[in-house]
């Protein structure tokens, strides 16, 4: 059986959803279809990114991934069809799958042609564009019938960590911040790996607070603190499942998370200091 997955930033209150399953539904009533997420911040796709980026891998290869993320229509931008990692990802040409894909090289990128007669009248890209191609997929069909080979979409630059020599520091910063409320970096376990090879301690530094151990996971941080009723609320940095950094707080919630107790926002630095 096919798989659709969805993802945007049209929330669940409104209609628009429900139409783009209805869509789905009306030209194939086969098709699986999975809500990976309606709650993106509207327009925003560095968060996108992070999630769809983590979430599509889970799936079976051949599954094609609607993201309707600053998607409405605009006549002087194109809508792609972008074949990567086995997958399928329909989207409008804003840059959101050269976040998703910065180190991965497309397979095929194609700009869907489905719309191009002057007679065709767009009110719902999501509905008009990506769901017909969408299911055209699902029934097997060639992406080149429904789009034009192209060499290359939109790119955006995703933040990067550098390395400062002489300070003997990373610098990175905040990209995402999850329902727990915990804080995810750009620093990746790599290059952590990497740098402190060369010292034999470190410190983890944002706001006016530090840190100066690293857990693998949760779960490390759980069997380390032996009575955990005690330690309900204590902050520690992980590698979480993405191989990140991540400031959390034992047991947070989006109310008393690492977000809320640290004050921190999307954008803001972190430090790693080796000494």
């Amino acid at each position: 059986m096919p798989i659709i997955t969805l993802t945007s930033d049209f929330g669940n209150l409104d209609y628009r959803v429900a139409a783009v399953k209805g869509s789905i539904l009306s030209l194939n009533r086969e098709v699986n279809i999975v809500d990976i997420t309606h709650d993106i911040q509207a327009f925003n796709l560095i968060q996108t990114s992070y999630i769809v980026r983590n979430a599509y891998k889970h799936f079976p290869k051949g599954t094609i991934h609607i993201i309707s993320v600053d998607s409405f229509h605009n006549r002087s931008r194109i809508n792609i069809l972008y074949k990567s990692d086995g997958h399928y990802f329909l989207a409008a040409d804003n840059g959101v799958l050269s976040l998703i894909f910065f180190d991965i090289k497309p397979e095929a990128i194609f700009e869907i042609t489905l719309n191009h007669r002057f007679d065709d009248v767009i009110n719902f890209t999501s509905t008009d564009i990506f769901v017909p191609a969408a299911v055209h997929l699902a029934n097997g069909g060639l992406p080149e019938v429904i789009g034009r080979k192209i060499d290359a979409a939109k790119q955006l630059m995703f933040p990067k960590p550098v390395y400062n020599e002489s300070e003997k520091m990373i610098i990175g910063e905040v990209t995402y911040i999850d329902n727990f409320g915990n804080i995810i970096s750009n620093i990746n376990k790599d290059l952590f790996d990497t740098i402190s090879k060369g010292y034999e301690n470190f410190t983890i530094k944002f706001r006016n607070l530090a840190l100066s151990r690293v857990f693998s996971n949760h779960t490390e941080v759980v069997s380390d603190w032996e009575r955990e009723t005690e330690f309900h609320g204590q902050s520690a940095a992980i590698f979480n499942d993405s191989q990140l950094l991540e400031l959390t707080i034992y047991k947070g919630n989006r109310k008393n998370g690492a977000k809320s107790l640290f004050g921190m926002n999307v954008g803001e630095n972190i430090y790693i200091e080796f000494f």
